[in-house]
């Protein structure tokens, strides 16, 4: 009795289609016609897409799996692709480095996602929308021109402080001059007290 093991086998090009996608591609490279191999080949194709759906969201799927056919025959399949036959070589090209983004971010410290994209939205709205996220407390006038507007935002906390000490102040300037009364009262009963001659 012979069993069959993955060491025998001949190496699995594409292990995410399986073994039996590639017992099925080397089939069809073997048929003697171009008619049976496109229909074969149609035919795997759909159960490619079948056993991968996530591809459906990648842009060109069918493209990406009639890559893929090729790729599992070693380039061998004489089928008629309505894509061109992709290169062997392009397998093992790296792609090009994507240069780094010289694009000046305004605060980086908030990153390139706050900056507003003035190409698509209007002052107007922007305004609108900063009043209300700020709960009133960024509020411009409508018509302004937000290149030139300085922003500086208020804490309503900081006012509130600045109003209690404001407050304290007030009552350390009233607790000194009840001092002060108090002291000049102290005077005048000094006075009083000392003897007359």
């Amino acid at each position: 009795m012979n069993f069959d093991y993955n060491t025998t086998r001949s190496h699995l090009i594409l292990s995410e289609y399986g073994r039996n996608v590639q017992n099925m591609v080397k089939y069809i490279c073997e048929l003697p016609t171009i008619e049976e191999r496109n229909k074969y080949a149609q035919a795997v194709i759909d159960l490619m897409g079948f056993l991968q759906p996530h591809l459906r969201d990648v842009a060109d799927f069918k493209h990406k799996l009639w890559d893929h056919l090729h790729i599992i025959s070693g380039y061998q399949i004489d089928v008629e692709s309505p894509y061109p036959k992709p290169l062997p070589e392009n397998a093992f090209k790296k792609p090009e480095p994507l240069p780094y983004p010289q694009q000046r971010i305004t605060y980086k410290h908030y990153g390139k996602t706050v900056d507003w994209n003035k190409d698509n939205v209007s002052d107007d709205t922007i305004i609108k929308d900063l009043k209300y996220l700020s709960g009133g407390l960024l509020s411009l006038d409508e018509g302004v021109n937000l290149a030139k507007v300085e922003f500086r935002a208020q804490n309503p906390r900081q006012n509130n402080n600045n109003n209690n000490n404001r407050g304290r102040t007030n009552n350390n300037n009233n607790g000194k001059n009840r001092q002060n009364n108090n002291n000049n009262n102290n005077r005048g009963r000094n006075n009083n007290n000392k003897p007359k001659y």
